[in-house]
């Protein structure tokens, strides 16, 4: 961004420079679909007065103050296996908890009410020095494998005991372009076995007792950062849920499949759950729409980095950290 910066309104009839103090540069980005109410200047600009932004969608009921029992959801992302920073006895720990065979029985009947594990994006991280283009030796195909076989083995013992879903990120063996393919089941010969287990596209939608999930490994956060100006990545994510798109930026700046009927990225449904992983610290807010819509945003910080895990509350999408170490503190 620079100071000089300014926006410029773009139709199938022509462009136009956008004037006034309503629409900043640093907050909005290439993409955006909004009306504008305003009046040409003499210098041949259109003075904004006000601006039309497309909201959120209808969000279902979700009947939270109904639900009497906790049920958990587990958000993990930014795992990378294989990379210097990853700590092989520090997923073990956690894998462990979600699983129920660490701690009292008190924390054992915790585990016991986890009822789903999302791992969004870059769970594994290969070796560029090997990963090069050129013919890669017998030994060297070896080490490139390994880091998703020991991802498996953990993921084995997650599937095992709870439902699981698995997303693909930027450094992940998928494709580039927005939206990232599931990471194809052959790569999980052994978690793959099981029904609990399931390869999902990034970006991944699903839903659980009647409440709507969506989120990303957090490609669309970190390309609007690159261009806008916000005070955390929370509000980031508050304007893709305004604007109604969770990646406006595509395909300017930000990889996408070149689809010409329709766009993926369009918020159909307001989703009760959106998280974003891959990011550097934790955050969540509950965003409120302008006809009552509840949203739970929730930023989703790198496992290796942080030994952060995000733990959701089915019961009343209340959130917490679960800080994975040589101890155990939730």
């Amino acid at each position: 961004m620079h100071p000089d910066d300014y926006l410029v309104l773009e139709d199938e009839s022509g462009r136009v420079k956008l004037g006034g103090k309503v629409m900043l540069p640093s907050v909005y980005v290439t993409g955006v679909v909004v009306a504008m109410h305003g009046k040409e200047t003499s210098a041949g600009e259109f003075l904004v007065l006000d601006v039309m932004e497309a909201g959120l969608p209808r969000q279902i009921d979700q009947s939270i103050k109904s639900r009497g029992e906790d049920k958990y959801v587990i958000f993990v992302s930014g795992v990378s296996v294989g990379s210097s920073k990853s700590d092989p006895l520090q997923f073990q720990l956690l894998v462990d908890h979600i699983t129920g065979c660490l701690g009292d029985e008190q924390e054992q009947r915790y585990a016991a009410d986890i009822v789903h594990v999302v791992i969004a994006g870059n769970s594994v991280e290969i070796s560029q020095d090997l990963s090069n283009g050129q013919a890669v030796s017998p030994n060297n195909q070896s080490r490139l494998s390994e880091p998703v076989k020991e991802l498996d083995i953990f993921l084995t013992e997650i599937a095992a005991s709870v439902s699981l879903d698995i997303m693909p990120g930027p450094d992940d063996p998928a494709n580039f372009a927005l939206p990232q393919q599931p990471l194809h089941r052959c790569l999980f010969p052994s978690s793959s076995s099981y029904s609990t287990f399931r390869s999902c596209s990034n970006p991944h939608s699903f839903e659980i007792d009647k409440i709507r999930f969506i989120g990303t490994s957090g490609q669309n956060i970190e390309d609007l950062e690159k261009y806008s100006d916000a005070k955390d990545r929370l509000e980031f994510m508050e304007r893709t849920l305004r604007w109604r798109h969770l990646a406006p930026t595509t395909p300017n700046t930000l990889g996408c499949y070149p689809y010409t009927d329709r766009d993926p990225f369009i918020i159909e449904s307001c989703p009760h759950v959106y998280f974003a992983g891959n990011q550097d610290f934790y955050g969540t807010r509950l965003f409120t729409g302008s006809e009552g819509q509840q949203v739970r945003v929730i930023c989703i910080p790198k496992f290796c980095e942080t030994g952060l895990a995000v733990v959701l509350n089915l019961r009343n999408l209340v959130c917490h950290t679960l800080n994975v170490s040589m101890q155990l503190n939730s």
